[in-house]
């Protein structure tokens, strides 16, 4: 209604028309409230990395309370001071003695003196490369006349370019401090003093690649065969697409393939013919095709999944239940070296039996009844850590193992090959099984490509 029509109106109209409206504003609005009330009943919570499969990187973080803010930093109070131990032998001493007095300036250099105070300095000498030049020479037998050339020992060989030691450290800064090329070249610049270009960084990684590739095939056999196989999976981008890296550890080894696919034909590529006798993996649907005996569902992740139940329905008791039971489980899992055989037995079976009442509720959420009829499918699989003391009731093996190749996509972007992917691969295939022996990263690839170089100067 135009200003003009509602000019011509009296004052009783006027009323009447407002009225009116206020009877179609408050049907309106008690509409919407009926519909709001819909919504956020069948509403699910955000995901996030405590009821979902997604990683903590992705959680949308929270400001600091105001009281953490103020929080006084160092140890708390009455906390034992830690300070660090001298070390035995040092490699240098300075000795500072006065030469002069400081009143008269009288020589007092040799007058007996007195330590008052010690202390060390952990420093970092000038890390400069050095250029060694082999210059390699011909000769002629004088009694046969055979020319002969003698060749190099290992580390000098005529066609290389970089030296052993210098080629573990570009692979090294590559590898596991997930640097670019760009700044790979800035860190051999600016703590070595070498000049390399990114052709030559590419084809050290390449020689590694190579090598490293000849090792895993060795842990490729020793993997196929494991009693206890913990597998896991991730995406990664290899030239501009979307790939997938896998896991595959057991108590001697961890081998990883970054392969196009994120099918079972990955899983029965690796393993080939062997068949594990447990597989702990998650529930996808590839994972549970794996060739084993028997599995063992990631409980880490079914209590995730619960919560996402538990916030979406606060007041349904299932998927909190089933949570509590799957925590005290994995307690007891802990406790078993600790407890007598029988008690744990006894707690095993409580465990077990409270489980079947559970999955015989009948429940009314969706999303309840999946999880319901998941571990009513794989019902074996989800305590048979319970009974085998070489099975763990978690997969955190498995995605520990994948977190520094995470960080390595989302800091470098990727790889731009298939090579690269394959190296790559390889690489941390060989690092993460010499971890399970206590090695250092730096020392497997320095063995990978070679001794160091003689230790003389030219």
């Amino acid at each position: 209604m135009s200003r003009d029509k509602l000019a011509e109106l009296d004052r009783e109209a006027l009323i009447e028309l407002i009225l009116q409206q206020a009877q179609k504003i408050d049907a309106l609005q008690a509409e919407i409230e009926v519909l709001r009330k819909k919504m956020e009943k069948g509403k699910k919570p955000p995901t996030n990395s405590s009821n979902s499969s997604q990683p903590p990187s992705r959680d949308q973080k929270g400001n600091m309370p105001e009281k953490r803010k103020k929080h006084r930093h160092g140890p708390p109070r009455g906390h034992a001071k830690h300070e660090r131990k001298f070390v035995a032998q040092p490699d240098h001493i300075v000795e500072v003695k006065p030469s002069n007095c400081h009143r008269c300036l009288s020589d007092v250099s040799q007058e007996p003196a007195i330590l008052v105070d010690v202390n060390q300095i952990t420093e970092i000498p000038a890390a400069q490369a050095e250029v060694i030049e082999v210059r390699q020479y011909q000769i002629a037998c004088p009694c046969c006349g055979q020319e002969q050339v003698e060749q190099p020992p290992v580390g000098l060989e005529m066609e290389r370019t970089f030296g052993a030691r210098l080629e573990a450290a570009t692979v090294y800064y590559r590898q596991e401090q997930h640097m670019s090329y760009v700044r790979t070249q800035a860190a051999l610049h600016n703590l070595h003093g070498v000049e390399i270009s990114q052709g030559g960084i590419d084809r050290i990684m390449q020689r590694a690649g190579r090598k490293a590739i000849q090792e895993v095939a060795l842990i490729e056999r020793t993997l196929q065969e494991g009693k206890v196989i913990h597998s896991d999976e991730t995406s990664a981008r290899v030239d501009g697409s979307t790939w997938w890296q896998w896991v595959f550890c057991s108590l001697e080894v961890v081998l990883h393939v970054i392969r196009f696919n994120r099918s079972a034909d990955v899983i029965l590529d690796v393993m080939g013919e062997h068949e594990a006798e447990v597989w702990v993996s998650d529930c996808l649907s590839s994972q549970l095709k794996a060739p084993a005996k028997d599995r063992q569902l990631c409980l880490t992740h079914q209590i995730r999944n619960l919560q996402a139940v538990v916030e979406q329905f606060p007041k349904a008791s299932w998927a909190r239940h089933v949570q509590i039971l799957f925590r005290f489980a994995i307690h007891l899992h802990h406790q078993r070296e600790n407890l007598p055989a029988e008690i744990f037995s006894k707690k095993r079976e409580r465990i077990e039996s409270l489980f079947d009442k559970l999955l015989s509720r009948s429940l009314g959420q969706p999303d309840a009844n999946r999880l319901q009829r998941r571990y009513l499918k794989h019902r074996k699989a989800v305590f048979l850590f319970l009974y085998r003391t070489d099975v763990s009731p978690t997969n955190n093996i498995s995605e520990q193992r994948l977190r520094p190749s995470v960080i390595h996509r989302k800091v470098t972007g990727g790889f731009r090959s298939d090579w690269g992917a394959q190296t790559y691969a390889a690489l941390k295939s060989l690092t993460d099984t010499a971890a399970l022996s206590g090695i250092a990263p730096f020392q497997v690839i320095q063995n990978l490509l070679g001794t160091p170089s003689i230790p003389f100067r030219v």
